[in-house]
């Protein structure tokens, strides 16, 4: 499940991509809230994480606001999922960038719960792994399906 933070985030990424194919010019953080209805108090906070982390860029004066600075394709939603709401594997000892033993766990080769979720879970790293911004970007279809998804409050 994603975080409400993180569909804010994808539907602040998608106005901006659509304005990189547009007219390119940086958006104003109330322009991408009202373009991805999104509530500017939770945008500025999220913002500032995809600036830091190097996806836009801020550009100051009369003309400035928020510009994608990478291509749509060269941004994956993997990478944004860890970014925003952390590790995306559904067990701690099944993570490859913060893996933890379960603390109830004697033996984890021989852990029935470990093994059913490892292949659900690898089947979905697959899939989640090969989709970029752009994707979603360039496939209202696509987004649809993204943004529909549950979402969880943390």
């Amino acid at each position: 499940m994603i975080t409400q933070k993180m569909k804010y985030a994808l539907k602040a990424l998608m106005a901006l991509a659509d304005e990189k194919a547009g007219q390119g010019r940086a958006l104003r953080i109330e322009d991408i809230a009202q373009r991805s209805e999104t509530p500017k108090r939770f945008l500025e906070h999220i913002l500032l994480e995809i600036r830091n982390a190097g996806y836009i860029a801020s550009i100051r004066g009369r003309n400035g606001g928020y510009v994608l600075i990478k291509e749509p394709s060269s941004i994956p939603l993997s990478e944004l999922l860890r970014m925003i709401d952390g590790p995306i594997a559904p067990l701690p000892c099944l993570s490859r960038r913060a893996y933890q033993r379960c603390e109830d766990c004697t033996d984890e080769t021989a852990c029935r719960i470990r093994k059913l979720f490892a292949e659900v879970f690898w089947s979905y790293l697959l899939l989640i792994e090969s989709l970029t911004l752009a994707d979603l970007a360039g496939s209202p279809a696509a987004a649809e399906q993204i943004l529909a998804m549950p979402t969880s409050a943390a």
